[in-house]
C-alpha cells in the first residue's frame, strides 16, 4: 500500500499546513511510498512487494557533538538534492548523551526522524554506544516504538559498536536477547539491525549463531582504507549462511574517520553492496575538521550546499546517490 507524506507526517504528529505542493513532492514517490514496509526473507532486506531493496544514505554525527544537522531543512536537502532513501539518527549515549541528558537528546532524535518521515526517508534510529547499557537503551527506545513504530519508515538499531572484547555469546547476543523482546512488546514488525562485534564487523559470528527473530538484519562497518576485501569475505561468509547484512555505518577514510581517502576501495564496496542489495549510510553529514566529514568547516546547518561546501568525500558520497537513484 503506498502511503502518502502527508499521511505519514499526521500520523507521527507533525503539524501540516495546506499550500502549494513542494519540490519534493513534485518530484515522484519517495522512497517509503515505493518500498512500504522493509521486512527480511532468507538473506535479503525486502520492500513490500517482495522485491530486496537497497538503501542509500546519510548517518547524522554524535547527536551531542554534531547536532547542527538535526534540522528538518538538512534533511529535506538531503532527500531532495542529494537523493538519499535512508537517513541514521545517531543518538549519543555516553559523553555527554543520553546518558547525562536523556530528554535532550531524544528531543534531538525527534526532530530528525520527523524530517525523515515528512521527506518519505527511511531513519535508522541508532543508540550510538560502545559499551551496553541495556536500561537506558530500552526506555529510549520504548519510546520511540510507541511514538514512531507504527510507521514503516523506521529502522531500530539498539547497539551501534561494540568493542573488541565483546563476544557475541557472551555479551552481545544476550543483549539483544534483552532488548529486542522490548521493543517487539509495542512494534512487531519493523526492521532490527543488530549491531556485532568487533566495532560490528564479525557479521559472520552472529550468522554461525542467529537471532531467534523475524525481521532481524545484521550491523556491518567498514573505513575503505582500512578494510578491503577481508571485511567483504566476513559479509559474504554471513549471507551464505543465510543472515541479511545492513552497513549502517561506512567510510571512505582509514577506520579513524580521518587520514587517507581511499576512491578505489570505496567504489569497490560500492559496487559490492549494490550487487547483494545491502543497504548502506556514509559516516557522516557533519562539518567536522576529519577527512570523513561531507561538508567543510562552516557549511551552512540548513543545507543548500554548493560544491565549495562539500568536502572530497562528501562529493563522492554524494555523486553516487545521485547516480544509484536515476
Amino acid at each position: 500500500m503506498l502511503i502518502s507524506r502527508r499521511a505519514l507526517m499526521i500520523a507521527a504528529g507533525a503539524s501540516v499546513v495546506a499550500g502549494p505542493v513542494l519540490a519534493a513532492d513534485a518530484a515522484g514517490p519517495t522512497p517509503v511510498e515505493r518500498h512500504g514496509k522493509l521486512s527480511v526473507r532468507g538473506n535479503q532486506v525486502i520492500d513490500a512487494h517482495g522485491q530486496p531493496v537497497t538503501l542509500r544514505g546519510m548517518s547524522l554525527f554524535w547527536s551531542q557533538w554534531g547536532p547542527r544537522f538535526y534540522n528538518a531543512d538538512a534533511i529535506g536537502w538531503l532527500a531532495r538534492d542529494w537523493k538519499a532513501s535512508l537517513l541514521r539518527v545517531a543518538v549519543a549515549v555516553p559523553s555527554g548523551g543520553y546518558l547525562q541528558h536523556p530528554a535532550r537528546e531524544t528531543a534531538k532524535a525527534e526532530r530528525a526522524i520527523d524530517a525523515a518521515i515528512a521527506n518519505g526517508l527511511y531513519v535508522i534510529v541508532d543508540w550510538h554506544a560502545h559499551d551496553p547499557e541495556p536500561e537506558a537503551a530500552a526506555t529510549f527506545f520504548t519510546h520511540i516504538a510507541t511514538k514512531y513504530g507504527h510507521l514503516p519508515n523506521i529502522i531500530y538499531e539498539p547497539w551501534n559498536e561494540p568493542l573488541e572484547h565483546h563476544t557475541w555469546p557472551v555479551d552481545v547476543k544476550p543483549y539483544h536477547m534483552a532488548l529486542i523482546p522490548r521493543i517487539r512488546a509495542i512494534d512487531p514488525d519493523n526492521l532490527i539491525v543488530a549491531g556485532t562485534p568487533r566495532w560490528s564487523s564479525d557479521v559472520d559470528v552472529a550468522a554461525a549463531d542467529p537471532l531467534p527473530f523475524d525481521n532481524v538484519a545484521y550491523v556491518m562497518h567498514f573505513y575503505a582504507t582500512s578494510h578491503g576485501q577481508a571485511y567483504r569475505d566476513k559479509v559474504t561468509r554471513a549471507m551464505e549462511r543465510g543472515a541479511a547484512v545492513f552497513v549502517t555505518e561506512y567510510g571512505t577514510t582509514e577506520a579513524t574517520g580521518d587520514g587517507v581517502i581511499d576512491a578505489e576501495e570505496t567504489q569497490a564496496w560500492w559496487d559490492f553492496m549494490e550487487a547483494n542489495h545491502i543497504s548502506y549510510a556514509n559516516w557522516s553529514l557533519n562539518d567536522k575538521r576529519e577527512s570523513a566529514a561531507a561538508l567543510v568547516r562552516g557549511a551552512p546547518a540548513i543545507g543548500g550546499w554548493t560544491d565549495a561546501h562539500i568536502t572530497r568525500s562528501g562529493k563522492m558520497v554524494r555523486d553516487q546517490l545521485r547516480r544509484m537513484a536515476t
